[in-house]
């Protein structure tokens, strides 16, 4: 069975031509990567994205950043512009050898990680074609799909912060997790 990767980005903005600000996955086997992204649009922030995304960046708020990955554990950490992470999330990507990636809600996010590779067409071969989503989880067990993730998962005042797209993406996994527990049940 494919292993599942458990997805968010952070973005400028919910229109056609948003730039990402950062991406989050935590793999089922614990290992994580997290990136932010230096040629993001500024221009797009609006003051809601500047509070609640930006304040929660690692690098983004400090000018003149060089390009970086590194390795904290099970944690793989990038900075620089979309081709430097993409080149990252790949060799990261590559250590699965069948993924399913799960989201929030994959409106924004699927595509926006298709883009990364170049368009849908062009996504790693091992990950399937048809991501999943938590929204639709949420319906399929009867639940608002609306329903606030952070307290859903017991993860509100864990430590991080929503609008962190690792962070989110751990809450996520934890709502995935829940779901899946109540089902058996």
């Amino acid at each position: 069975m494919p292993l599942r990767i458990f997805y968010d980005s952070e973005f400028t903005g919910l229109h056609q031509s948003t730039t990402l600000i950062s991406v989050g996955f935590v793999s089922e086997t614990g290992a994580e990567f997290y990136a932010e992204f230096s040629d993001y649009d500024p221009n797009q922030c609006d003051e809601w994205i500047k509070q609640n995304v930006l304040a929660h960046t690692r690098w983004l708020q400090q000018p003149g950043q060089q390009a970086f990955a590194i390795q904290e554990g099970s944690l793989s950490l990038c900075y620089g512009d979309k081709a430097f992470i993409t080149e990252r999330l790949t060799k990261w990507l590559n250590q699965f050898p069948a993924i399913h990636v799960w989201a929030d809600c994959l409106a924004w996010d699927w595509v926006l990680f298709c883009e990364l590779f170049g368009g849908a067409l062009h996504i790693p071969q091992h990950i399937f074609y048809m991501p999943f989503d938590l929204a639709t989880l949420f319906q399929a067990s009867g639940l608002d799909p609306s329903t606030p993730r952070a307290e859903f998962s017991e993860m509100s005042g864990g430590g991080g912060h929503q609008h962190n797209a690792l962070w989110d993406a751990k809450v996520v996994q934890a709502c995935h997790n829940k779901l899946l527990n109540m089902a058996r049940k």
